[in-house]
């Protein structure tokens, strides 16, 4: 997975400017406002890869990058 195809699902499924999403950016609080936006951010996750991100892995994202990077283990 690119870092454009995570930033296409975060656009679309929380309320994040744009030019906040970028790999460096934290989870909570640049990208998602709080732990429901996370949720929803795993679910559409786990929906568009097939990866699945259980609620309790979310919060120990710091960033993006960090995210992105447990995506690609995960296969996706």
């Amino acid at each position: 997975m690119t870092f454009d195809s995570l930033k296409e699902i975060i656009l679309a499924t929380v309320n994040a400017a744009e030019e906040k999403v970028a790999p460096d950016a934290k989870l909570i609080p640049d990208v998602c406002a709080d732990s429901l936006d996370t949720v929803e951010l795993a679910m559409a996750l786990e929906d568009k890869t097939g990866v699945n991100v259980p609620d309790d892995v979310m919060p120990t994202f710091r960033t993006l990058g960090d995210l992105l990077a447990y995506l690609n283990e995960q296969g996706a």
